[in-house]
């Protein structure tokens, strides 16, 4: 009888270690090569509507990074701004204030430049001002519905475009059923099953996108609030200061 061979071991203070369980780790690497062979089969057997379904999740995920970026830093500095501008501005310091809006980005920042490059020249027009911070207000608000649009169609077109992978599917598996004239249950299952992988990769696609469309809507709605704060903030500025004769307001 062959003499056993002892387990490899390592002791360090007293205590013993196991070895390390090679079969485990090949085997975990084993299922991780056999789930991305998966994938891969069925991108194959979903066939060229795949193709164009991948492109929209491609441009569908810069979007989103993209929007989830510019949103959050808009909403992060428009608090602070706010606050900055007006107590710079209460004490006369209009280009310090105009210097602070300058260097924050965001809409509500925006706003508050513009009212400010009218209000230093210390003479102004009431309807030029609201005007200004008007058009300022509705350019910034475009900015921040920049890709909503693309989302939106992504969200609308995709599961179409998987519903139109399922039903091309579906006529070629019939086809190929009635040029071999008996029906094999097999190759019925097997066709369907490649044709609704169109429709299955459509909805994967378009229910995260839909999911990100409404938080962007929800998101630009409470920036909008901000933009709103940051419009009054300037006109208040504007009489506070016409009130204690810094400023001209001619009506």
């Amino acid at each position: 009888m062959c003499p056993r061979t002892p387990s490899l071991t390592r002791t360090f203070s007293g205590r013993t270690l196991a070895p390390v369980p090679t079969q485990s780790i090949t085997a975990q690497t084993e299922q991780t090569v056999s789930n991305s062979y998966d994938l891969l089969t069925l991108f194959a057997d979903g066939g060229m509507m795949m193709y164009p379904l991948v492109i929209c999740s491609l441009i569908g995920l810069g979007v989103i990074i993209a929007k989830t970026w510019t949103l959050w830093v808009a909403h992060r500095s428009a608090v602070s701004v706010i606050e900055q501008v007006e107590e710079a501005a209460m004490d006369g310091r209009l280009d310090d204030a105009a210097d602070i809006a300058a260097s924050t980005p965001g809409p509500a920042a925006a706003i508050l430049l513009a009212g400010l490059r009218r209000i230093r020249h210390l003479t102004l027009n009431k309807g030029e001002l609201e005007q200004v911070v008007s058009t300022t207000g509705a350019i910034e608000l475009s900015f921040l519905e920049r890709g909503l649009v693309v989302l939106a169609t992504i969200a609308n077109v995709a599961p179409l475009m998987g519903f139109l992978g399922t039903v091309a599917g579906m006529i070629l598996a019939f086809d190929s059923i009635a040029a071999q004239g008996d029906v094999d249950p097999a190759t019925v299952a097997g066709g369907i099953k490649v044709a609704l992988l169109t429709t299955a990769a459509g909805l994967t696609i378009a229910i995260p996108v839909n999911i990100g469309y409404n938080y962007f809507v929800s998101r630009i709605d409470k920036l909008v609030v901000d933009m709103e704060e940051s419009t009054q903030q300037i006109l208040n500025i504007a009489w506070d200061l016409e009130r204690e004769g810094k400023l001209t307001v001619i009506s």
